[in-house]
């Protein structure tokens, strides 16, 4: 199973996540600040880290850029608020999918196999390498590269462009994309799906502001080309 680092401040939180992951069989460690998680990183090598939002000291959205610095860790974003602004700012720092406090275990459960789906080889049946201009896609190795250099993307980028390079000129709505990608049926979500589409421009596009290859069509949705 998973292994799973918990950042978590709260202790009646902390103990109640971590009891109803190691009942599924996970092997978690847990840590009460941004720092001592950070540390932790090293040490435990978790498969998902699983984030409180608001932390004493370093809070969960500086934690994770932190590890978005050099890590593709997997990071879903616990929190206690429903407050949009929070959520999105944590979603831009880097993070693949939140969760609003408290959450069901079966919930939770359900949370991480969807993230950690998304960095297992998909797609056997079309070609291994597909190349779109300057941008290089290895469905295989799920390794993306432009110009010859390799972009590091976390695991929800990865996927978003994987399912929309899959049908070149397809137009995509957020629902279907948010079903798609995150497993998601929760239409008030699709927030995931734009926060995900403006780092993915950062990192692929030339000029993220009129992207050649991750473009809108307003009122519709997303689609990858035409190039």
């Amino acid at each position: 199973m998973p292994r799973v680092l918990l950042i978590e401040d709260d202790p009646a939180v902390r103990e109640g996540v971590e009891l109803g992951l190691r009942r599924r069989g996970h092997d978690v460690r847990s840590a009460a600040t941004g720092e001592a998680g950070l540390e932790a990183l090293s040490e435990f090598r978790p498969d998902l880290l699983l984030l409180d939002l608001m932390l004493p000291g370093m809070n969960g959205v500086q934690v994770c850029r932190r590890v978005r610095e050099n890590s593709q860790l997997p990071i879903i974003m616990l929190t206690a608020r429903g407050d949009d602004f929070d959520m999105i700012v944590g979603l831009e720092a880097g993070a693949d999918d939140y969760i609003v406090k408290p959450a069901r275990p079966e919930v939770l459960e359900a949370r991480i196999r969807a993230v950690l789906r998304r960095i297992e080889p998909t797609d056997t049946e079309r070609p291994a390498t597909r190349v779109h201009g300057d941008l290089t896609i290895d469905r295989a190795a799920l390794t993306v590269t432009k110009a010859g250099r390799r972009l590091a993307l976390a695991p929800s980028e990865l996927k978003l462009l994987l399912h929309l390079s899959a049908a070149p000129e397809q137009v995509f709505s957020r629902q279907q994309l948010l079903e798609h990608v995150w497993e998601h049926s929760y239409h008030a979500d699709a927030r995931l799906v734009d926060a995900c589409v403006r780092r993915l421009r950062n990192k692929i596009e030339d000029d993220s502001g009129t992207p050649r290859y991750v473009q809108t069509l307003r009122g519709f949705g997303y689609r990858f080309g035409p190039l």
